[in-house]
This record gives C-alpha cells, structure tokens and sequence, in this order.
C-alpha cells in the first residue's frame, strides 16, 4: 500500500489529490492547519476509506521547530513514503509584514522553509519506497519576482507581492538544488504549475479583489477535479531526472534564474544555516 504526503492536503488541490489516492486503496496523511477542515476531510472519506487509511496531522507549518517536528511523526508511524505533495500556501498579498514566532518572514516561512525542512527530513523515508517523487506545486515558468539575498526576511522592502514570489522562486532553487546536494537519491524532485484554478484561494484576499478573483475564477479556473489528473499522471510516472518542471502538461526547459545551479546551492546554505536542529532543538510535547 502506498503512503502519500499531502501539506494543505485539507483543501483545494491538495484535498482533491487525497481524496484521489484514497480513493485508489493509498494510505493519505493530510497535513494543515485548520481541524474542522481536517475533520471534514476525514468524513468525506470516511465512505469509501476503511482501516485509518486517512490520516489528518495538524501542523503549523510556518514554524521550523513543528515541521522537523512532523517529520519525526510521519518517520515513527510510516515504514515509507511513496509520494511528499507540497501545497500548502496562503498569500498575503496585502497588509503589513508579518514575522513568526521564530524571526522568520510568513511567506518565506510556510512557502518556503517549511517546504525544504519536509523535503530534505523525509528523504530516508522517501527513498525506502521503491519509486519516490516529491511534488512541489508552486508557479515555475512565470519569470517573476527574484531571492533577495540582501535581506531575504524583506525587513527593510517588504511588500506582500515581493514576499510571495520571493517564496515561489526560492522553491524552483529548492528543487534545483534537491538533486544536486543528493546526487545518489533515487527521490524525483517535479515543480508544478497547477495553471488557475478553482480554489479557496480568493476567500483570503480583501474586497473588491475577492469578488473580481472569485469572477475570474468562474470564466478561466480548471475544476479541482480537471487539474488533479495530470498531476496524478506525474505522481505514478515521474521523468527519470532528478529535476523537472512543468506548467500543467508541458515540460519547461531548466534555463535562466529561476533555475540557475549556483544560486541553488547558495540558498540551499542560506537556508541550511537558518533551520540548523542545533538552532531549533524540539519542544517538549510530540506533533499532533
């Protein structure tokens, strides 16, 4: 029986993809934040999943310490993991900048280093399986935005746009690097570009752009159901390489910035000094 990992697997597409896998006999851990979504998940597959197949872990995963946390809980109730999908993201395109518990900028935080600490922690667990591939669903192929190496927390230019797509052209980095610093790893590393589609992603936003996204959405969003298929297509047949990227169907070409090889293994470093364990040793109590 496969294992699959979902983050915002309560929601949107990651929910779309657990119910998917359920649905084909998998053993889905959902991972988020929120437990009533958890706990409509769990009833939604409640029909058609028996035996605990579906497994909700709450987690806030704008903190380093709770995500190497997960971790820990994923390896002790998993001999394997098939399948690390990472969705979990909430835009704050507006309003002022944020920072965690931990000093870390929000975006970078849960778009981000959370995204490297699962990607990089699961990995034994990942390669016990016998065709592992990470997914990181984020927007490679859209040449915007850039790593502020500066001031990569934007203490001094913050701006919510600036913040996200900081975010999103850390995570084509991560997934250049992934193969890079693990050159034995029999993990596929895939980014993707879901394309637009119909999520609760405007409930976030402030009106009037709530209503003109949600408009919008209505007349050019692919279904939840319609974007998950070729997602799953990557999942069961991963290119052979240790990195690709695609925009929904189409394979993208690993040129210019948004996949340049040194500035991966630079931020990998950046980001590997920053959630050092001996930085953030765990708390006292287990994730639940």
């Amino acid at each position: 029986m496969q294992t699959v990992v979902i983050t915002g697997g309560t929601d949107g597409l990651g929910k779309g993809l657990a119910l998917h896998y359920l649905r084909q006999g998998a053993r889905v851990i959902a991972v988020g934040s929120t437990p009533a979504k958890g706990e409509a998940l769990l009833a939604e597959a409640a029909a058609f999943s028996e035996g605990g197949r579906a497994v909700f872990l709450r987690c806030d995963l704008t903190s380093v310490r709770a995500a190497r946390e997960l971790v820990t809980t994923i390896e002790g109730s998993c001999p394997s993991v098939d399948k690390l999908v990472l969705c979990a993201q909430r835009y704050r395109l507006f309003g002022p900048r944020t920072v965690t518990a931990e000093g870390f900028e929000h975006s970078f935080a849960l778009g981000y280093l959370s995204r490297y600490v699962l990607g990089h922690g699961l990995r034994p667990a990942l390669e016990s399986a016998p065709r592992p591939v990470i997914m990181n669903v984020g927007t490679p192929g859209i040449p915007l935005g850039r790593i502020h190496w500066d001031d990569p927390q934007l203490a001094a230019r913050y701006s919510g746009t600036r913040a996200t797509l900081q975010s999103f052209r850390a995570n084509d980095l991560l997934g250049v690097a992934y193969g890079a610093v693990h050159p034995e790893t029999p993990v596929r590393y895939v980014g993707y570009n879901p394309g637009v589609v119909a999520t609760g992603m405007p409930e976030h936003l402030p009106q009037p752009l709530r209503t003109l996204t949600k408009a919008s959405f209505a007349l050019l969003a692919a279904s939840v159901a319609k974007a998950v298929t070729p997602m799953v297509r990557l999942l069961e047949e991963p290119p052979g390489e240790p990195f690709t990227a695609y925009r929904t169907t189409r394979r993208l070409p690993l040129k210019g910035a948004s996949f340049d090889r040194d500035a991966a293994l630079r931020l990998h470093r950046l980001t590997a000094r920053a959630t050092d364990p001996a930085r953030w040793p765990p708390a006292a109590g287990p994730a639940t």
